[in-house]
């Protein structure tokens, strides 16, 4: 299973380090691998350029960032998103829960402001964006209409927010494999819809391509 997820020796070693019983390993996998990634692979996979990279122009396609824009990424892994923002002349700000992808972004995205913390408790005061995105991320989140309320308390009225996940049909392809797929959520386009609704957005719209699912509403 290491192998079958592109981990190596230094991963089984860090796993037999942590002394869990056998039955957390899926849990643990997932989280090394997608929900809290950590170690030379996982700084080598988010920092490449074309990790999640659909995702990416998906999203700020729908966000047409510009100078005087202000952006909020939850779960920034690499960066990547963030320093493309930038380029467009906005300013950037991300989070994750991951250390060691906080210090990857900050490397990846030097002109951005990145900072460790909970997606459902954001470190931010109210209206202080005016744009919010999610890539790959709305999948490992327990409460993602808690995560979503964030999201809005912290964008200014007229807000943007673009979330880009994974659609059912895509639960145990590579794009998904398993342990992580049963360890993930998925939405139908409806669902995935209703969940931003119920957070207070409007002008809630769901695309999908092949399972691939860009959320946008204001």
């Amino acid at each position: 299973m290491f192998r079958q997820l592109g981990l190596g020796d230094a991963d089984e070693a860090a796993w037999k380090a942590t002394g869990l019983p056998a039955a957390a390993l899926d849990d643990w996998l997932t989280d090394r691998v997608a929900r809290r990634p950590a170690g030379a692979r996982a700084r080598d996979v988010y920092g490449a350029e074309d990790v999640h990279d659909f995702a990416r122009r998906a999203i700020l396609d729908a966000l047409a960032l510009g100078p005087g824009d202000r952006l909020l990424e939850l779960g920034c892994g690499g960066g990547l998103l963030l320093r493309d923002a930038l380029a467009s002349g906005a300013a950037a700000t991300g989070l994750d829960h991951s250390e060691e992808m906080v210090a990857l972004a900050r490397e990846r995205a030097p002109g951005a402001e990145v900072v460790l913390g909970r997606a459902e408790a954001l470190p931010f005061p109210d209206g202080a964006f005016n744009a919010a995105a999610l890539a790959i991320v709305l999948m490992f989140l327990a409460d993602p209409v808690a995560v979503l309320c964030e999201c809005r308390r912290v964008l200014e009225p007229g807000g943007q927010l673009a979330v880009y996940t994974s659609a059912p049909e895509l639960r145990g392809t590579p794009a998904a494999p398993e342990p992580i797929a049963s360890r993930a959520f998925f939405y139908t386009d409806a669902e995935l819809a209703a969940l931003a609704e119920r957070a207070g957005f409007g002008d809630v719209a769901v695309a999908n391509d092949d399972g691939g699912q860009l959320l946008t509403a204001r």
